[in-house]
């Protein structure tokens, strides 16, 4: 097996160098499945195709590019360990999001970051602006607008709204993975939505003056 221990300097190694043809053209299970078995040149595939992706999903949840840099090298750092657990009951992607989510929010609850408690009211929560139903397909400059509102939001509402609106969980998921119930996991959402409406209304407003 591989030294865990040299994992801690992965981000710093070149991965666009030493992988070969071969697992460049491999499924991530099959990657997986080497990597389990200590093949280094699989994992170093497997950290070239998903670390932009994990590193921006820690960036929208924490809106601090130190600490998602640092969260995005700990989740690789956790697949390594935990590689040979994937099973291919569900494609990797949604395995290794929910690893990384995971890891972010460990790193919440460890900084004794907590949820606003709020009432149950919220049951079907309005969208920000029309068109903004999908902030995924957002034209870039409207994103861009919304990216700063989101910054602005308090941490509770934020991580309920990425998690909706941007990654597309279910309330049920979102509150499993915050262990909060349904009900706040809506009200929450449509706290959030209404407040990121008055403040893309501001930043409207304040470019036109």
């Amino acid at each position: 097996m591989i030294n865990t221990n040299a994992l801690k300097q992965w981000p710093t190694l070149n991965v666009a160098t030493e992988v070969s043809a071969e697992t460049d053209s491999l499924t991530d299970y099959s990657l997986a499945q080497k990597s389990a078995q200590g093949d280094v040149n699989a994992f170093e595939q497997l950290y070239k195709r998903h670390q932009r992706r994990v590193y921006s999903l820690c960036l929208r949840m924490t809106q601090n590019i130190p600490e998602a840099e640092d969260l995005a090298q700990e989740v690789f750092v956790q697949l390594f360990r935990k590689i040979g657990s994937f099973r291919g009951d569900s494609a990797f992607t949604t395995w290794l999001h929910r690893m990384t989510v995971n890891q972010v929010l460990m790193h919440f609850r460890k900084r004794s970051v907590k949820l606003e408690h709020t009432t149950e009211e919220g049951e079907t929560p309005d969208p920000i602006v029309r068109g903004t139903e999908d902030p995924r397909a957002m034209p870039v400059l409207d994103r861009i607008a919304l990216d700063r509102a989101m910054a602005k939001l308090p941490p509770g509402y934020r991580k309920v709204f990425v998690l909706h609106d941007v990654e597309g969980h279910e309330h049920e998921e979102i509150a499993k993975i915050l262990g909060v119930a349904v009900g706040t996991s809506k009200s929450q959402l449509h706290k959030a939505r209404m407040k990121l409406r008055e403040l893309l209304r501001k930043q409207t407003h304040n470019s036109r003056n």
